[in-house]
């Protein structure tokens, strides 16, 4: 029988959590626009709207909750969600400050719930295939990561939620700085030394625009990151670099382009590489994939990777590069 699903929060986040549910069932949508949940459930026959989230998290009538709304209030649903058993996927970030998730990993401690991290990029078909080359050992040790990702945000951008420091925590950084801090970490493992720059070039907020990155692991491998929102054109740009080959991902699907693998593979005598190219012009399953597999962790009872302490190591990287700049 299907597991029965609340979606707390039902903006443009949670309307992609709700397409991509993998054989669960979305039973209640709820969101303090009641607007907004009820025309979310009424695109899910089935479903019913809701307005207050504390009673959908304790329904004995759901088993996993989804959590999208806006970053301050991430954390507190997510608490009260595995309090109560509920198994939660938390849209990523996952909090606005590392120390925000204890009390959901206590929770969960204490009740058994599972807790995955919204971090979809893992699940792109280019990712899961650029891991498993490096899981071979084809391109060699790492030596060096970099990563650019970013848009141009949109007319009125500096009055949304995201450029109010209470409600969003941060800026680019915290927005799309912190996909590329997961990445990173995924290949490269925790940094010992964190530096970086968060700039305000073009909106007129509080928060950041632009983020640049320069993080090291205690063997010396590098990771450079680049996060803007002045990004004119749509970019994403990801480089593993190994001694012996390059993996680069570019392009996510829709406005950022076909998402694209290449593998260079350093030939003996090094000159030209060896060149292998997948193109993925197929819609994006990333979402999809990533709740299957968290079906998946609930079936066997495992911990779901990335889960919290994925969240809080990508955290602390950004209260460090915070900290800086603001002395």
């Amino acid at each position: 029988m299907p597991l029965n699903i609340a979606i707390i929060g039902c903006g443009l986040i949670g309307r992609k959590r709700a397409a991509a549910l993998a054989g669960g069932r979305l039973a209640v949508c709820c969101d303090v626009d009641c607007g907004r949940a009820q025309a979310l459930a009424a695109a899910h026959p089935g479903a019913e709207a809701a307005a207050d989230w504390r009673a959908a998290v304790v329904s004995p009538d759901i088993d996993i909750v989804i959590v999208a709304t806006t970053h301050d209030m991430l954390a507190p649903i997510a608490a009260a969600a595995a309090g109560a058993g509920k198994h939660v996927l938390i849209e990523k970030p996952g909090a606005r400050r590392a120390c925000e998730l204890d009390a959901v990993a206590e929770a969960a401690r204490r009740t058994g719930a599972l807790v995955r991290i919204g971090f979809s990029h893992r699940y792109h078909r280019a990712f899961r295939n650029a891991r498993a080359i490096f899981d071979s050992g084809a391109a060699g040790p790492l030596l060096f990561i970099r990563g650019r990702y970013g848009h141009g945000g949109r007319p009125g951008y500096e009055r949304e939620w995201r450029a109010d420091a209470v409600l969003s925590g941060g800026g680019e950084l915290l927005d799309q700085g912190v996909h590329l801090i997961d990445l990173a970490r995924w290949f490269l493992g925790d940094f010992t030394r964190v530096t970086g720059r968060t700039p305000s070039y073009f909106w007129k907020m509080p928060v950041e625009d632009n983020a640049f990155l320069l993080l090291e692991t205690a063997a010396g491998q590098i990771a450079f990151l680049h996060a803007s929102w002045t990004e004119w054109k749509n970019l994403f740009s990801f480089e593993i670099c190994g001694r012996d080959g390059k993996l680069e991902i570019t392009g996510l699907g829709g406005s950022y382009g076909t998402e694209r693998l290449t593998f260079y593979k350093m030939s003996p005598e090094m000159g030209p590489p060896e060149t292998t190219a997948w193109e993925f012009p197929s819609p994006d399953s990333s979402w999809e994939t990533e709740f299957a597999e968290f079906l998946e962790d609930i079936r066997l009872k495992r911990e779901p990777r990335p889960g919290i302490e994925d969240a809080q190591a990508a955290l602390r990287v950004i209260e460090r590069v915070y900290e800086e700049n603001a002395t």
